[in-house]
């Protein structure tokens, strides 16, 4: 429910500006990655593109480039939550095995240290 307010109220105003957005940039604009191309050559060759898909795609390659960042950035994270996870999961096979065998040392059993009562 909470997902289909955030889409009304939030998204669809938000792809309306963006349609809006690409409407009011419409013209026409040159790419050209060298820097050392003379002014005057730049409107003479190439191809024009309008100016919302180069303003949207230079907004892509941040998007991606920011999320390609981050999933490196938090690979020590995920590092970590996959040692607990084995951990964890070898300390339940380690207390599986100990419930299992009789108790001939002596000690408490592994239910009375879970509840001493």
């Amino acid at each position: 429910m909470i997902k289909r307010i955030v889409g009304w109220f939030v998204l669809v105003p938000l792809c309306l500006a963006l349609i809006v957005f690409a409407l009011a940039n419409r013209q026409l604009v040159v790419i050209n990655f060298n820097p050392l191309v003379a002014t005057e050559a730049l409107s003479a060759t190439g191809v024009g593109v309008p100016m919302f898909l180069v303003i949207f795609g230079v907004l892509l390659v941040g998007v991606v480039l920011g999320g390609i960042a981050t999933w490196f950035a938090q690979a020590p994270h995920r590092r970590e939550g996959r040692l607990y996870r084995r951990e964890t999961e070898r300390l339940h096979r380690e207390l599986e095995v100990a419930r299992r065998l009789p108790d001939s040392h002596g000690a408490l059993a592994t239910d009375e240290l879970a509840h001493p009562n």
